[in-house]
């Protein structure tokens, strides 16, 4: 069938999608934006999306998404890939000078994957001060222990888990986890999510500042965490994600000189506003790879 520009056709194993575009697995799997996307031996891709397991196998122009059919496609995986954007519009517009041009091309196969809010906020403050291969640990850890047991190709997976099985745990329960001083933040968090008093449907109907400002109320959120959960989660997209590191490698490519947070923020306004997030995609991928700001 065709839908939206896309050739997609669904066969016993999952869907096929032609005219992909855009897109390079390793640089969307691996630019440090998801922690539950596995490369296998044979190069696809298997991971849990909103407790559905998927593999994705990808050659030029085409990707098939195993075990992902019909009406989950359409429900979930069409907005999870962001399938609806058209990259090559973000790009012209992000593509600002030399710096954003090699960073561009160097991650031209990255897309803004729209995670579930609720796993994307525990994940970010899961990563604060924290290594990717860390975070993709604890938090199949936390799946393991919490989530829902779900099954594919004879191995087991688990979904990340909910709002209330996390809340159920206790603090000594969820350090066997292993992420040290960030299960009491996981714990507290957990806690008012589940009792009401922090609704995280209430981001998207808040402009970027308030969703922010709404965010930092919860334990363990500062405002790069707040960023990460807004733009991981497709909520908002005009948002900078920004640490010492972003801070070092924005230094170091563009004002040659220290710079507060505050001078860097400013800058990606100005000059990316919209497609801030994904602009600052691309320079941290090019910038992590090619050891800029250590």
């Amino acid at each position: 069938m065709e839908f939206r520009g896309y050739d997609i056709n669904f066969d016993e194993y999952g869907a096929i999608i032609e005219g992909m575009r855009d897109f390079d697995p390793i640089h969307t799997f691996e630019c440090g934006q998801c922690f539950r996307w596995h490369r296998e031996a044979d190069g696809s891709y298997t991971g849990v999306v909103r407790g559905r397991v998927a593999n994705a196998v990808y050659t030029p122009g085409k990707l098939i998404l195993n075990n992902v059919f019909a009406d989950d496609f359409e429900q979930i995986w069409f907005d999870y890939f962001d399938l609806g954007r058209d990259y090559s519009e973000v790009k012209k517009a992000v593509g600002i000078d030399d710096v954003m041009l090699k960073a561009v091309e160097f991650g031209s196969g990255i897309r803004l994957l729209k995670q579930e809010p609720w796993e994307a906020l525990i994940s970010f403050i899961l990563s604060s001060n924290n290594r990717i291969p860390r975070i993709m640990k604890i938090i199949e850890d936390l799946a393991r222990m919490y989530g829902r047991e779900l099954g594919y190709r004879g191995r087991k997976y688990y979904a990340f888990p909910d709002v209330n099985g996390l809340a159920a745990c206790s603090l000594e329960q969820l350090e066997s986890c292993r992420a040290g001083y960030r299960c009491g933040y996981i714990q507290r968090t957990a806690a008012d999510v589940a009792a009401g008093a922090f609704e995280l449907q209430k981001l998207a109907m808040l402009d970027t500042a308030d969703a922010r400002s709404y965010l930092l109320q919860l334990h363990g959120v500062g405002c790069k965490v707040a960023d990460c959960m807004l733009l991981y989660s497709g909520t908002k997209q005009d948002v900078f994600p920004t640490d010492v590191w972003v801070r070092r490698v924005m230094e170091e490519l563009y004002f040659k000189r220290e710079a507060s947070f505050k001078k860097v923020q400013e800058f990606a306004a100005e000059n990316f506003g919209k497609y801030s997030g994904i602009a600052q995609q691309y320079l941290f991928y090019y910038a992590r790879e090619h050891k800029i700001g250590v």
